[in-house]
């Protein structure tokens, strides 16, 4: 489970994350044949803002990071850095201290990576942790055909799709077409953490 200590550093926060997160932001912005003017310009992120998300000076929000994924056609873990996975091997194993770890820097909504083969099978396994009051507010949708589970492990998540709002408790979980924009919020004074499974068509 996710630590409760927001401000805990591992070795994939802080510099080291901006650094990466940026230097996979340009390289496939430059794979995309892309300008940052462009870039911008379907993001909807500032020219400004995207030249210090590259030069790893600046760590994106995750909705500033989300549109970035979105606009380049990647997911949030491509542009985190995903670890490799071997795929002559039977089983693979990733050590709690090496997973890449996302943290929104105004929020402290933190993201953990947690699948050892991320993409194996088309799905992806992430663990996510809200302090008390704290929304992701709306993300952008994803790929037509994408699909998320969540089970929350502990506190009071709301999740906002397609124009409805659900309260999940303890113990609740949830399925939805990720399609559309939607978001993740805890309305509560007590920290929430939730797992969420990510499929996506390939």
């Amino acid at each position: 489970m996710v630590e409760q200590d927001a401000n805990e550093a591992g070795p994939r926060h802080g510099d080291d994350l901006a650094g990466a997160f940026g230097g996979n932001v340009r390289r496939r912005r430059e794979e995309a044949g892309l300008t940052l003017e462009q870039l911008s310009t379907q993001s909807s992120v500032s020219r400004a803002m995207l030249s210090k998300v590259e030069r790893g000076e600046k760590s994106p929000t995750i909705g500033v990071a989300s549109r970035i994924a979105h606009a380049l056609d990647a997911s949030l873990s491509d542009l985190v850095g995903a670890p490799a996975a071997a795929a002559s091997a039977v089983a693979i194993v990733m050590r709690k201290n090496d997973r890449p770890v996302f943290r929104d820097p105004e929020t402290g909504f933190e993201r953990h990576m947690v699948s050892a083969a991320p993409g194996a099978g088309g799905a992806e396994m992430v663990v996510h942790y809200l302090p008390a009051q704290v929304s992701t507010g709306l993300l952008p949708g994803y790929p037509a055909g994408s699909e998320k589970q969540l089970l929350v492990l502990k506190g009071t998540l709301t999740v906002a799709i397609g124009g409805i709002s659900e309260a999940l408790n303890t113990g609740d979980s949830m399925f939805f077409q990720a399609d559309a924009d939607h978001g993740f919020a805890n309305r509560t004074n007590a920290p929430c953490e939730y797992i969420m499974v990510i499929s996506r068509k390939t």
